[in-house]
């Protein structure tokens, strides 16, 4: 191990620490140490056992939605899913903030969808978070990143393990990463 004086240190960690108040911590703490562990055993075919737990502890979850199997929530009071929304297995929703996902919208398997991150210039590395918003009929691909702060544009389609920093047009289909916009999104209504 380096013995390093602390003096040479530009970044001290000692001092890091996320101001929540003593309700929060005790939610978090029911939700991480005895319901999530309940709630991660739930098995195929019971996305409506999910949704009722997840509604139980806060989460604003409309008509007939799927959340598969594996599906991690940091908080849920943090989410709120509109009406037929399908979150697929192994999808991660990392919600210090609010994380919005409207209506007929899906959200792909290994999704990462993540509202927070550090402040690189503060010495004690705060915790900074603001909302992800994805809004109605949108498409997430498998893989794909949303960071803090993004909003998904209606109807848009991002591709797999695309990285999305910034907020999308409506109507549009993006891939990459950095993610950038190919071309617009057509439906046919044969």
């Amino acid at each position: 191990m380096s013995q390093e004086s602390e003096d040479n240190f530009k970044v001290d960690l000692t001092k890091c620490h996320t101001d929540w108040d003593i309700q929060t911590k005790i939610k978090r703490g029911v939700w991480q140490f005895l319901v999530r562990p309940i709630y991660r055993l739930i098995p195929f075919g019971m996305s409506g056992l999910r949704v009722a737990i997840l509604k139980l502890f806060g989460a604003k979850i409309g008509q007939h939605c799927n959340i598969q199997q594996r599906v991690e929530i940091l908080i849920p009071w943090n989410l709120d899913l509109g009406d037929h929304v399908a979150l697929a297995h192994d999808v991660k929703i990392l919600n210090f903030s609010k994380v919005t996902i409207g209506s007929m919208s899906i959200v792909s398997q290994y999704t990462y969808l993540c509202t927070g991150t550090h402040d690189t210039s503060d010495p004690h590395f705060t915790l900074i978070h603001r909302p992800i918003t994805i809004e109605s009929e949108a498409w997430i691909a498998s893989g794909a990143f949303i960071g803090l702060g993004v909003t998904i544009g209606r109807g848009s389609v991002i591709g797999a393990n695309s990285v999305v920093t910034k907020d999308t047009a409506e109507w549009m289909i993006y891939a990459g990463n950095p993610c950038s916009a190919l071309k617009k999104r057509e439906i046919n209504r044969n």
